[in-house]
């Protein structure tokens, strides 16, 4: 068992400096606004909290109107199932993948501070990222190592990191994301 919760109070915290002015802005996510952002994070928070609770995944749609609300509470409920025992056991599904639930923590790990760093690029925020959850995002990478290299993983390829990138931006990189 670990902690969600540094990542997802990164991500509630982003959530809340998101301005309505900037729901059709792009970010690094292709042919993304910060509104189709907003709606996966709500997707995935709710499909991880589900998978805990060893519930039956039903897949939220749209960004709900009143996501200000709904999206931060979401991602309150996926920390609190996760720190339930029940939820490390057993397999699960995420997006057609069937896993041990333990390995299923790592995705949510991974959701949250990707798509926390695309939130807060998006948004023109800082973004914090804890080294116990660059921990869990190592160790996704090391878990989907061979999806990812290749090509049949969750990003592109991977590009560049600067000599004098520093963890969290190498970790981006790896995502195919420009850290800069």
């Amino acid at each position: 068992m670990f902690d969600l919760a540094p990542a997802a109070q990164e991500m509630n915290r982003l959530l809340a400096g998101v301005r309505d002015d900037q729901l059709a802005e792009p970010t690094p996510c292709p042919d993304w606004t910060v509104a189709d952002l907003l709606a996966h994070v709500h997707q995935f928070a709710t499909v991880f909290t589900l998978n805990a609770r060893k519930e039956p995944v039903e897949l939220p749609g749209d960004l709900p109107g009143n996501w200000r609300t709904v999206l931060p509470q979401q991602v309150e409920s996926l920390v609190t199932a996760w720190q339930e025992e029940s939820a490390w056991t057993g397999r699960v599904s995420a997006g057609g993948v069937e896993m041990d639930a333990a390995d299923n923590a790592l995705v949510a790990t991974e959701e949250l501070v990707v798509h926390g760093w695309d939130l807060a690029r998006s948004t023109g925020q800082g973004f914090d990222c804890a080294e116990s959850s660059l921990n869990r995002v190592d160790q996704f990478f090391e878990l989907f190592a061979e999806p990812i290299a290749s090509g049949q993983g969750p990003y592109g390829p991977e590009v560049p990191a600067p000599e004098d990138a520093d963890r969290l931006e190498r970790t981006i990189a790896h995502t195919g994301r420009d850290p800069h």
